[in-house]
């Protein structure tokens, strides 16, 4: 075909062709699901949600529940923080985020296309000041969660909002983890304080709804390694943050699977586990983390995984000037909804 045929079939078929309209059947599914013809709803306008996702705000007992397949949640508390507060404010940054999906590109998926997704609000508290009943509230609402058969990929808070949601999911049978950070998170009791963003992997694991041979922790870094020998003494995979380009992504990917296997898998992801050149929002930053391309690349490593739930925790946008860390934190929320969608489902 010469370049004036192939011109003139272009403009046949393009020329007056509205921005909605497209061809391929793999886009096409997007473009059914944003446009209206050539309109399509301003990302800066409405209501904000999580991933822009439709809300159904509701108690975790309420009547949304039996018509969703995954609830996006926020968990807006950070009593348990070492460090710098803020990420209670993780929540509402992440909701006014715009143009995250709905296509992921490099999975070729969908989420809102195949699965019935909602924003159904955040986890109600009952007080601002008490961390221990803070920690009961959470396992009380994602037990109702779980046992609606609702996944749930959840907004932090700080690392310690994790805990409770694991001893909601893991109740009947321990979970694996696939969790990027630069910390185990895997401490003891400090100054008379059981419940802290530094040790809620440890007390999953005691409580029998973590299962340390199936969790992987990847991009560990920095002073506090000493705090960490719970991780390797319970037979927890620790990667750190140096090994990866020895490594190479694809194969940290590929230990990953081979530890989780086929089981029912949590991934969380706290954002200090990304560089704080890349995601400095944070409570304790860390030098020498992941670049957020290799955080993608390892979250879409794991598509295919029995995914039953998923976090991004420690966003603090306070510290966050540029909106980096919120735009990072809420690309990894995509890709984690993403992951979910792509579960065998239950």
């Amino acid at each position: 075909m010469s370049a004036k045929d192939r011109l003139e079939e272009l403009r046949a078929k393009y020329a007056g062709a509205k921005g909605g309209e497209v061809k391929d059947p793999e886009f096409k599914k997007v473009s059914d699901l944003l446009f209206t013809g050539d309109h399509r709803k301003f990302p800066y306008a409405g209501v904000p949600t999580l991933l822009d996702a439709p809300a159904a705000p509701t108690t975790a007992d309420g009547p949304n529940l039996d018509r969703l397949d995954i609830a996006l949640v926020g968990v807006p508390m950070d009593l348990g923080v070492t460090n710098r507060p803020g990420a209670r404010f993780g929540p509402r940054a992440l909701r006014v985020i715009e143009r995250i999906g709905p296509y992921n590109h490099a999975l070729k998926t969908v989420p809102a296309g195949s699965r019935r997704i909602a924003d159904i609000g955040d986890v109600p508290f009952h007080s601002r000041f008490d961390l221990d009943r803070s920690i009961q509230d959470i396992e009380d609402f994602y037990t109702k969660l779980h046992k609606a058969g609702v996944i749930p990929v959840s907004v932090g808070g700080d690392h310690s909002v994790t805990y409770p949601i694991l001893k909601a999911l893991g109740r009947e049978r321990p979970v694996g983890m696939v969790h990027i950070d630069a910390h185990c998170d895997t401490a003891g009791e400090f100054e008379g304080a059981k419940f802290h963003h530094g040790g809620p992997f440890r007390h999953a694991v005691l409580d029998g709804v973590l299962d340390p041979e199936r969790t992987i922790q990847i991009g560990i870094r920095g002073s506090a390694e000493f705090l960490w020998e719970f991780s390797y003494d319970a037979g927890m995979t620790v990667v750190h943050a140096e090994e990866i380009d020895s490594f190479g992504i694809e194969a940290v990917i590929a230990k990953a699977r081979e530890v989780v296997g086929d089981g029912p898998t949590y991934v969380s992801l706290d954002v200090d586990g990304i560089d704080p050149a890349f995601a400095p929002g944070t409570g304790t930053p860390e030098v020498g983390g992941l670049t957020p391309r290799e955080a993608l690349q390892l979250l879409r490593g794991l598509a295919g995984l029995n995914i039953i739930g998923g976090d991004v925790v420690e966003v603090a946008p306070e510290y966050d000037a540029t909106t980096n860390t919120v735009q990072v934190g809420a690309q990894m929320l995509f890709e984690i909804l993403c992951l979910a969608a792509l579960a065998p489902k239950r």
